[in-house]
Parts: structure tokens; sequence; C-alpha cells
């Protein structure tokens, strides 16, 4: 199992953030004691493109957090083959003593998105595929994009069996997620289901088992309804609000009601499932408990 050298068990754990982008670049220290500030101990960050991955890396050892390495589908016009190979180096050195980085937990984000068409499909598999393949070289679980395109991703899981992981931004029906479950994944759920009117999401929510679900922002896209600024509003020169890993007590509120569970309830089981995916110990993953 993974360790760090800090005590504690985490509260809240942002199990999707892209921390690197450029919405944070101008206070990114501030936006991470925010969080923490909130309750939020700890974040993964998934990168993705090989121009990212040293980014993720240092952002992950300077706010003690997570870091996962991947090519992202929308990324894949401009990736090269080498970059594979890049990947696949820099997972070897990562996960091998001398170097060994215990916040580097796995591939990601992967997967692949059906919303834009432009984007070529059969690249996209191309992609994905062998990145499943590296994945299952090193033993790691990956973090999935599945926009529009879960049966397809399902598909390759079942062609390249890996160590489970995380389908992050879920939104497929019950059946597709009780597939994802018993191929050992959890189902990432954020800001989207805030929306009144994202009924599938919210009645999905409510009927996964628990053990299945970890929370997420997916910072600084998906903004939860609370950050929305319609049309109306930035006609008027309001700014739309940014989605940031503070907000996740606040969605974690909102799903728990939806559950009919107590918030405590939800975050300790969606920190033992994040936990428990990427073979991480609650006594040792470094996270600082106290709430003063």
């Amino acid at each position: 199992m993974n360790s760090f050298p800090a005590k504690g068990s985490p509260r809240f754990i942002d199990s999707h953030c892209h921390l690197d982008a450029s919405e944070f670049g101008v206070d990114s220290d501030a936006m991470r004691d925010r969080a923490r500030r909130a309750g939020v101990d700890l974040c993964l960050i998934p990168a993705v493109d090989s121009n990212n991955f040293e980014v993720v890396q240092n952002l992950a050892h300077r706010f003690n957090d997570l870091y996962a390495l991947g090519i992202h589908p929308l990324y894949t016009p401009g990736a090269k083959d080498e970059d594979l190979q890049t990947l696949r180096s820099l997972l070897a050195k990562g996960t091998n003593f001398p170097h060994k980085d215990p916040r580097l937990v796995g591939v990601g984000e992967i997967g692949l998105d059906g919303a834009l068409k432009k984007l070529d499909w059969n690249r996209q598999i191309f992609f994905y595929e062998e990145q499943l393949k590296i994945a299952a070289q090193f033993n790691l679980p990956v973090v999935l994009h599945v926009r529009q395109s879960v049966d397809f991703v399902l598909k390759g899981l079942r062609k390249h069996r890996v160590r489970g992981g995380i389908a992050h931004a879920f939104n497929g029906s019950l059946q597709q997620a009780a597939q994802f479950i018993e191929m050992g994944f959890k189902l990432g759920f954020g800001g989207a289901l805030t929306y009144p009117r994202a009924l599938h999401l919210r009645r999905l929510v409510r009927e996964v088992p628990a053990q299945s679900i970890v929370l997420e922002t997916d910072s600084p896209d998906i903004v939860p309804v609370w950050r929305y600024v319609n049309a109306q509003e930035r006609a008027r020169g309001q700014v739309q609000g940014r989605n940031e890993p503070s907000d996740l007590p606040r969605i974690a509120k909102e799903i728990a009601a939806l559950r009919g569970e107590s918030l405590e309830e939800l975050m300790t089981q969606s920190t033992n499932n994040f936990l428990s995916v990427f073979n991480l110990q609650a006594s040792n993953a470094g996270i600082n408990t106290n709430t003063n």
C-alpha cells in the first residue's frame, strides 16, 4: 500500500480536479488553502497530455495531494505515439524503487468522448486502449473520461482488464453503473447533479450502492448551480463563477440529502471508497484532519 509522511485520515477527497488549469494560475495556493479549510484534505490531479505530466506531478507534491498521468481523449489530436512511451517511462520510474513516488496513484485522465464529433474516433480508441495496456502493465487503476461513450469505454475494459479505478463524471444508466462496479470501479459524482433539472443524475446517485460513490468537482469545469451565471447575467457583465475544490462539501451535502444520509456518513463512505480503489491506507494517507 502507498503511504505518506503525515498522519491522519482524510475528511473530504476531491477525486477529480484539474488544479493545473490556467483559471487557477493567479491564486492556486489560496485556492488550495480554501479547500483545506472547507475540509477537502486530498485532491487527485489527473494529467491531460504529456505537456502537463511534470506540472501535475509538481502540484501534487506542492499541495500534498495525489496525481495520475495520462492522455485525455480531447488531446488525442495533438498526441504522438512517442507520448505513450513517455508515459510508460514515467510510470516505470515512479512506481519502482528507489524512485517510487507514493503520490502517483493511477493512469488518467483517459477514455473516450462521443460529444465532440470532430474528433477522430479511431485515434481516440487507439490511445485509450494503449493506455489501458500500460495501466495493466503497471497494475495501476485508471481515471476514465466517459462522455457519451459509456458502452465503448466498457468494451475497452472488457478487452483490456485493469485494476479498477474511477468512472469520472458518471452519467450512464444504472445497468451500465453495475458493469463498472463489477469491474472494480467507483463512480464520480459532482456539481452537475446540483441542478434541479438533472433528473437522471439525481435519480442515479440515489440508487447506486454507497460503496461505489466518490466525490469530485472536476474543477474548474462543471460548475455547481450556485456558481452558474446565465446568459442574461453574463450580458449584464456578471462573470461566470469558478468551480474549485472548496465547493465539494456543499456538493456532498446535496448528494447526502438526495440519498437520505447524513453528510458524515457520505463523507466517510466516499473517502473509504477512494482510498480502497487506489490502495491507500487511511491511517497514513498524509492528511491533516485537525479542523482548528
